[in-house]
C-alpha cells in the first residue's frame, strides 16, 4: 500500500495507526498540538506537524498536501471543523476518514445499524459536515468503546464504585481492529460510506466486567442492580460483509489482560 496519508491527531489511536501505515509503505504525516511529541513522531518515521484546529491554520501548510486525511481528534466544535474543512477544500486531499463514535445512537434496547436513527448530537452534526461535502469524499467510522494495551476494561470503573446497567450489553472494539478496519477502507478504496466499528460479540456488562476484574485479581464487583438496564447492541454486519473484515479480537469473553 503506497499512499500519501495525513493523520490529524496522533494520540492513542492515531499514533499506533501511523506506525502501521508506515510499515505498510505509506508516506505518513502526523499532527499533534504538543511540541514535545514532535520528536516521538520523527522517531517512528512519521513526518510531524503542529496543527491545532481550534486556531487559524496557516495557508499552504504541507500537512494538507496528502491524498488522504484521517481525522482522529476529540474536538466537538463545529466551528473548528468548518475551519478544517475549508483548509481541506483548498488542498490536494480528496479522501477523508472521519473517526466518530457509536454515541450518536440512542440506547433504545435494540440492535442498531448504520441506518438506525441517531441522536442529533454535536458529533453527528460534524459527521454531516463531512458527509455532505462535495469537494472530497468521506467515510465515517463510528467506533464503539476503545480498549487494548494500556486501556484495560477491568480498570474502566474505579474499585468501590458500582457498575451501571449490569444487564445491558457492551459495545467495544480493540485498537488492533480499529487499525485493521481503517487499513481495509484505504486498501479497498471504500469511500462515501458509514461503518460501525464494533466487536462482533456483545456480552452482558455483568459477565464482561466481572470477568475482566477477576483477571486483575478484583474478586468483588458491585453493580447498580436498581438500574433500568437501557442498552443498544451495535451491529458490525456491514464491516464484515462489505469489507470482508475478520475481527482479530472477536470474543470479548476470551480476552486476557494484554
Amino acid at each position: 500500500m503506497k499512499k500519501d496519508i495525513s493523520i490529524l491527531g496522533c494520540g492513542w489511536l492515531g499514533l499506533a495507526l501511523g506506525k502501521k501505515l508506515v510499515k505498510a509503505g505509506c508516506n505518513v504525516k502526523g499532527s499533534t498540538t504538543s511540541p514535545e511529541k514532535i520528536k516521538r513522531l520523527n522517531e517512528v518515521e512519521i513526518e510531524p506537524f503542529k496543527v491545532d484546529i481550534s486556531q487559524e491554520i496557516e495557508k499552504n501548510n504541507a500537512f494538507f498536501s496528502s491524498e488522504i486525511m484521517i481525522i482522529a481528534v476529540t474536538s466537538k466544535s463545529s466551528t473548528d471543523f468548518k475551519r478544517l474543512i475549508a483548509q481541506i477544500e483548498a488542498s490536494t486531499i480528496k479522501r477523508v476518514i472521519f473517526v466518530s463514535s457509536t454515541s450518536v445512537y440512542p440506547s433504545n434496547n435494540q440492535v442498531v445499524t448504520e441506518e438506525s436513527e441517531t441522536v442529533h448530537t454535536k458529533l453527528f452534526q460534524i459527521e454531516e459536515l463531512f458527509r455532505h461535502n462535495v469537494s472530497f469524499k468521506t467515510t465515517v467510522i463510528r467506533f464503539g468503546g476503545l480498549f487494548g494495551f494500556d486501556r484495560v476494561p477491568g480498570k474502566f470503573h474505579p474499585s468501590g464504585k458500582r457498575i451501571p446497567n449490569p444487564e445491558g450489553f457492551v459495545n467495544l472494539i480493540h485498537r488492533d481492529d480499529c487499525i485493521g478496519i481503517i487499513k481495509e477502507i484505504i486498501n479497498q478504496e471504500v469511500w462515501g460510506e458509514t461503518f460501525n466499528g464494533c466487536c462482533d460479540s456483545h456480552p452482558k456488562r455483568r459477565a464482561f466486567y466481572g470477568e475482566q476484574r477477576l483477571l486483575l485479581g478484583i474478586t468483588a464487583t458491585l453493580f447498580r442492580e436498581e438500574d433500568a438496564n437501557t442498552y443498544k447492541i451495535v451491529s458490525c454486519k456491514k464491516v464484515i460483509e462489505k469489507l470482508k473484515y475478520t475481527f482479530i479480537h472477536s470474543d470479548l469473553l476470551q480476552l486476557t489482560t494484554e
